[in-house]
């Protein structure tokens, strides 16, 4: 018996010459009826008859001093109630899962990444997104300041970077550029612009 590898070039005709059954023949065979076996039992399950209604809520939002009565589905996320329900699309969506703070908004004068938190939960709250920092015509002091020291590149991340800025000035932790670093830390720049972000908050500080 010649010691031939699998793949060779005369291993099928070694097989066919010897009148067995190759193994790959084999198991092509029997995976083609198993599939065969399952096919109609998968086909014989009934189609469930209708889904679960959702549940809804009233909810009501004060959003950018505007007030929102909305009638909602108990699972929407804040960030997509603002981007969908409301038409606030300043507000990013980026990972959906709590670790970027594209979606950084302010929640009762608290910033929160609005991607994990269910607006159902929140009724009555004041919320502020980047839309509501302009004020008549005017830009707020944060958003001058990272157009001035170019804290921005593609710029997807600015409105949760300039949001949570706005709340670590609030809370007292812009004392530093360490200190900007280490409260701000939640929000990551993919384009690494960093050093124009500590600037333009640094200097936000000053100014409000």
């Amino acid at each position: 018996m010649t010691n031939q590898e699998p793949f060779a070039a005369g291993a099928a005709e070694t097989e066919s010459t010897r009148g067995g059954v190759s193994r790959r023949s084999l198991l092509l065979t029997v995976g083609g009826a198993a599939s065969m076996a399952v096919v109609p039992q998968v086909a014989a399950q009934p189609a469930s008859e209708s889904k679960p209604a959702a549940s809804t809520a009233r909810v009501r939002l004060n959003v950018n001093g505007t007030r929102q009565e909305l009638d909602l589905d108990t699972r929407q996320s804040l960030l997509d109630v603002l981007r969908e329900d409301l038409g606030l699309t300043g507000t990013k969506k980026g990972c959906n899962q709590g670790a970027c703070g594209a979606c950084t908004i302010l929640l009762n004068g608290r910033r929160v990444v609005s991607c994990l938190t269910l607006a159902a939960m929140h009724d009555g709250a004041t919320v502020e997104t980047i839309e509501g920092l302009e004020k008549n015509g005017e830009l707020h002091p944060l958003q001058s300041a990272f157009v001035e020291h170019d804290g921005l590149q593609c710029g997807f991340c600015t409105p949760g970077q300039i949001m949570s800025a706005v709340g670590c000035i609030a809370e007292g932790h812009a004392g530093s550029p360490d200190d900007i670093r280490f409260w701000m830390s939640g929000n990551i720049c993919r384009c690494g612009a960093y050093p124009g972000i500590v600037a333009a908050v640094a200097d936000a500080a000053k100014r409000v």
